[in-house]
């Protein structure tokens, strides 16, 4: 194992080759006789653990020298070394970057070495938590998404001219598209990301459960509740992220309330009558067209302008089917190590038809589809005899309905009358994947990336549930 490089600066070259014999067993020992030196050194070697060094050198001053080591690479460890007596001029080291410091003359060889050992041994662990704090940013940033296309370069560009500002956002797409990522990057990459990110998914609670989620409720409001309370998600999220998925489900009472908050910056608690100020960033998601429910006087104008402050779209997958074989590689590779299926790749022709499917549930659907496949795989690499019969086949009610396979725009597909309208497609293809999965809503709304609160709203407003 290499040991630890540590940099010896001094003018006198007796004191500095005294102290690399010193520390010489235990570091792989460089040294400089001033400041312009030690930073060539300190460029010269990014893995550099620890710099020591003199305050009082020619040209710049030892302090100066921490400074400019601290400027260039933050992680490396620095000791001052200074005349007995001046304890100020430590405690300023100290506040400008220092990690320790030492008085001359050193005499006490198993201090130095000591002191030396706990510097290196802080430089080792700031590097780590450097390290896994790189890995989460890595899983929950930019980096979690998987895509080159055009259509997801726009998202992120979006995303990272958006996440250090606290706007209020607006994330719109198709369900399974990604949406709780785009809301988790804007956090992970923002000012807040030391913050809590709280997320909520309105359309799986009731009316009076969501709104005792989002504002918390008193001491002795509920019968077996908390006696002293409960706050609610828009405080637990003071100081961070506040994530509000489908949010054209919640009703309009919920609306008001929410508006409230946002224009005042203050919750109440149900039962109580005191303001509580909150501080938190909001990020709102939504697979519905608000801006249609707007005009038919389903949700409150003012407070979709509140909201739609910077809209993100999420495309859906068809949109962007140059991704398709990387989203593929990604899942593949997750779940065979998962699974410990020793699945290495998928054959072409396998993923030429994963291309050519519509894909209706997204990103979503796929990472469900190949998940199967690796699972029942016959070998160490898919084949088309491993895709599901509802992608290597898709229903035919399905594609009369609303076309499972992407159309050619040279060849329209001639099953849409030219006076159908959006909602008679989205409705077709629900009846048609419900009917493919024998009327069992929860594989329907799965194979539909909505959730099954959604599909029942749906069949509701046909009067078919």
């Amino acid at each position: 194992m290499a040991k630890p490089k540590i940099l010896i600066v001094d003018d006198e070259k007796p004191t500095r080759d005294a102290m690399a014999r010193a520390l010489g067993r235990t570091y792989e020992c460089l040294t400089a006789a001033d400041a312009d030196l030690a930073m060539q050194a300190v460029a010269a070697n990014p893995d550099l653990a620890l710099v020591i060094t003199d305050y009082k050198m020619p040209g710049a001053n030892g302090l100066e020298l921490i400074k400019r080591v601290k400027a260039a690479n933050p992680s490396v460890g620095t000791i001052l070394i200074t005349a007995f007596g001046e304890i100020e001029l430590a405690v300023s080291a100290m506040k400008d970057g220092a990690d320790d410091f030492l008085t001359k003359p050193i005499t006490d060889l198993d201090q130095l070495e000591i002191r030396v050992a706990q510097a290196v041994r802080t430089n080792a662990l700031e590097k780590q938590v450097a390290s896994l704090k790189s890995q989460l940013d890595e899983k929950f940033g930019l980096q979690a998404f998987t895509g080159t296309s055009p259509a997801m370069e726009k998202v992120y560009r979006l995303i990272r001219k958006v996440a250090p500002t606290n706007a209020t956002v607006l994330v719109q797409g198709p369900s399974g598209t990604g949406k709780e990522l785009v809301a988790r990057a804007l956090h992970n990459l923002s000012p807040r990301s030391k913050g809590p990110f709280v997320a909520v998914e309105c359309a799986a609670m009731s009316k009076e459960l969501l709104v005792s989620e989002l504002f918390g409720y008193a001491p002795g409001t509920f019968t077996g509740g908390l006696k002293e309370g409960k706050a609610g998600c828009i405080e637990a999220a003071n100081g961070g992220t506040l994530f509000l998925d489908e949010i054209g489900e919640i009703d309009a009472d919920t609306q008001v309330k929410l508006l409230r908050v946002l224009e005042s910056r203050t919750i109440v608690r149900i039962g109580s009558s005191t303001p509580v100020p909150v501080d938190f960033r909001l990020v709102a998601a939504t697979n519905r067209n608000l801006a249609e429910m707007v005009v038919a006087g389903t949700f409150r104008e003012d407070l979709f302008y509140r909201l739609n402050v910077i809209d993100i779209r999420t495309p859906a997958l068809k949109d962007h089917p140059e991704d398709i074989a990387l989203l593929v590689a990604k899942f593949l590779k997750e779940y065979s190590a998962a699974n410990k299926s020793g699945v290495t790749g998928i054959e072409p022709k396998a993923l030429k038809v994963l291309e050519a499917y519509a894909w209706p549930g997204n990103v979503r659907q796929l990472r469900n589809v190949v998940e199967k496949m690796v699972i029942l795989a016959n070998g160490p690499r898919l084949t088309e005899e491993d895709l599901p019969s509802e992608i290597a086949t898709p229903p035919a009610s399905l594609s009369e309905g609303a076309p499972a396979l992407r159309a050619d725009p040279a060849n329209p597909p001639a099953v849409a009358g030219l006076n159908e309208t959006l909602a008679e497609t989205e409705k077709a293809r629900i009846l048609a994947t419900l009917s493919a999965n024998g009327n069992n809503k929860t594989k329907a709304a799965l194979q539909l990336g909505i959730s099954r609160r959604t599909l029942h709203r749906k069949l509701n407003e046909w009067g078919l549930n």
